[in-house]
């Protein structure tokens, strides 16, 4: 499996360096795309995860300046992208087709191609312009998702909160994280 993840400038970082250890995990070919944005973002909160985490994760890194990439292009075959965090700014990207960088443009050929494209919203609350831009990106044909956990596993760490998330996401292209608990797996 080979699928493009895009780390925007939402805060949550987080949740990308965890999405990416699965992916390297169940050794997925991942191709990084982190916006300037993120950069910032990772800067910024300082404790978390920093650039370096990220790409010694990643099988391959792309410069977001690169419109020329090959994921830039829809005959790059992938088995679909994910942007985690994404923040307000991207969303609104890809929800009107504005393909700036190559994270929105890797979107916007993910959406054109008809393979599954996965948002991460990190950002509450959640203004009218942002409802509407996640209606539209749903009505162009990606899943909307927001970083919230679920606590019926009982979660006793920030960790186990980050690989519920990881694990519904990456759900979204069927791949099984170990260790993921489901709402009443063990119940016939």
């Amino acid at each position: 499996m080979k699928l493009v993840v895009g780390v925007s400038g939402g805060s949550g970082i987080p949740y990308a360096h965890a999405v990416l250890r699965a992916l390297h995990d169940l050794n997925v070919e991942s191709h990084l795309i982190v916006s300037s944005g993120a950069k910032r973002v990772m800067t910024a909160e300082g404790s978390g995860p920093q650039l370096p985490d990220l790409t010694a994760l990643a099988r391959h890194v792309h410069d977001d300046r690169d419109l020329a990439a090959g994921v830039a292009s829809g005959s790059f075959r992938t088995d679909g992208m994910l942007i985690v965090p994404c923040s307000a700014g991207t969303l609104a990207k890809v929800a009107h087709g504005f393909a700036d960088n190559l994270l929105a443009r890797a979107a916007h050929v993910t959406l054109k191609e008809r393979r599954p494209l996965v948002l991460v919203l990190r950002e509450d609350p959640l203004p009218r312009p942002a409802l509407l831009n996640m209606l539209a990106a749903h009505d162009a044909g990606a899943t909307v998702m927001t970083a919230s956990a679920g606590f019926y596993h009982a979660p006793r760490s920030v960790e186990e909160l980050l690989h519920f998330v990881t694990a519904r996401v990456l759900d979204q292209f069927g791949l099984d994280v170990p260790g993921f608990q489901r709402w009443r797996e063990d119940t016939p």
